[in-house]
């Protein structure tokens, strides 16, 4: 397959204020091209956590274009069409997830709610380290894969172990 479009990868998390715009960032940052990431939740905050702001700039990642949306502003007939769908939110914490109906490529990632972090304010921002840590390991195995040459059903199958990695807390912030 030669595609001379990226792909369009969404990830949906209930807020959109740190999980799904953490992991819009990191594919937008490394992407090289090849993938173009957008992010949006089902209850939208309606801002960007200021950690995640903070985090992001702080490793020199591009945050001007990122904004807190509700995941109906892709649902229309003019929306971005996505290859890949990735929801990011705990299953842990029992939040409410949104599905996208019909969209044969997608997996759950669930990465813990940074922004439901208690503690000190170092504890609170680990936790977005954390959370940003995860999902750049989840996203680079991804990004590493050869989509344009897997199967649906092989490319389906290793989304999904991607997304039951076990990750283990790192010793130091990024």
């Amino acid at each position: 397959m030669n595609r001379t479009e990226p792909f369009n990868i969404l990830f949906l998390c209930s807020g959109n204020s740190a999980r799904s715009i953490l992991a819009e960032a990191i594919v937008n940052h490394e992407g090289g091209g090849r993938f173009r990431g957008y992010s949006a939740g089902s209850f939208p905050k309606g801002e960007v956590h200021p950690f995640t702001l903070d985090l992001l700039g702080r490793l020199g990642f591009s945050t001007k274009e990122l904004r807190s949306k509700s995941w109906d502003e892709f649902a229309g007939p003019r929306a971005v069409e996505f290859d890949f769908i990735f929801t990011v939110c705990d299953d842990a914490a029992e939040e409410s997830c949104p599905v996208w109906p019909g969209h044969p490529m997608s997996a759950h990632w669930g990465v813990p709610d940074p922004a439901a972090a208690t503690g000190t304010e170092a504890e609170r921002r680990l936790a977005f380290a954390e959370a940003f840590r995860m999902l750049g390991n989840r996203i680079r195995i991804f990004m590493s894969l050869p989509v344009e040459s897997l199967g649906r059903a092989a490319l389906q199958t290793r989304m999904n172990a991607i997304g039951r990695t076990k990750d283990e807390p790192a010793d130091a912030t990024p």
